[in-house]
């Protein structure tokens, strides 16, 4: 028995093999006005004139699989929509880009379809579900035909090269002689530099290493103890002879800190 094109009706040979990914069998068509500008299609305008509804029909998606004369395979998928009770064709839409359905901006329920006949025109007709459900899965349709028609969005890929095996794999190891370097805010320098001079010969399981001689004239006195800090007096005088040397006088803007 030959197979019927869903678009057409033209018979398309025994050899072709046809699945339906969905059918809603109450659906509302709209002769719907324009798009808007920067809106994109509002369903509201298309219900609130009872006018626009031309009648409630049947939608199904049709995945048709025709094998050519050279065998190769060609695949192509149709959104028709027809009478519901005698199945008669109404209108189709060639599911050949993204664009061919689109959302609307207030609603989940609605979307506008860009139908076409045989010579070429081209028309685009509201279509409305009456239950969420059944937009979400004719939505979930059309992503399904958009995998095996490769019409997902995205950068174009080499024949026979998956998008995993294009994509270059980063060796991020460090490599012989190669360091980092990390730079810490201030308030963690101190922390460092004192962590980094504390003994580790014990219990951190790292090993021991000697300090550095502190600088000429900044050693201990004997017995361990370190030399006094200097007096508050000794502090003001040499605040008070730097004031000076700068041309500053000390009686009328008091001692700066």
């Amino acid at each position: 028995m030959d197979t019927l094109d869903p678009a057409t009706g033209r018979s398309l040979g025994s050899d072709a093999i046809q699945r339906v990914l969905f059918i809603a069998n109450s659906v509302h068509v709209y002769n719907i006005p324009p798009i808007v500008p920067g809106k994109g299609h509002v369903a509201a305008g298309w219900t609130v004139d009872p006018q626009r509804q031309i009648f409630t029909s049947r939608l199904r998606i049709i995945e048709t699989s025709v094998t050519q004369p050279n065998g190769e395979e060609k695949m192509k998928t149709d959104i028709v929509l027809e009478d519901s009770k005698t199945g008669q064709l109404f209108a189709a839409a060639p599911y050949t880009t993204q664009a061919i359905v689109e959302n609307v901006s207030d609603s989940s329920r609605f979307f506008a379809l860009r139908v076409q006949d045989e010579q070429g025109r081209k028309a685009t007709l509201g279509i409305g579900f009456e239950e969420r459900p059944e937009a979400f899965d004719f939505s979930v349709s059309l992503q399904e035909a958009r995998k095996s028609l490769g019409l997902e969005t995205g950068p174009p890929q080499k024949p026979g090269v998956s998008r995993t095996d294009s994509e270059e794999k980063r060796d991020l190891s460090l490599k012989e002689g190669e360091t980092i370097t990390v730079n810490l805010p201030g308030r963690f320098s101190r922390r460092k530099a004192d962590t980094s001079t504390s003994s580790t010969s014990s219990g951190g399981g790292l090993s021991s290493f000697s300090l550095p001689p502190p600088p000429s004239g900044s050693a201990p006195k004997s017995g361990g103890l370190l030399p006094p800090p200097p007096s508050a007096q000794s502090v003001r005088d040499a605040k008070q002879k730097a004031a000076t040397e700068l041309g500053f006088d000390d009686g009328k803007f008091g001692e700066f800190s």
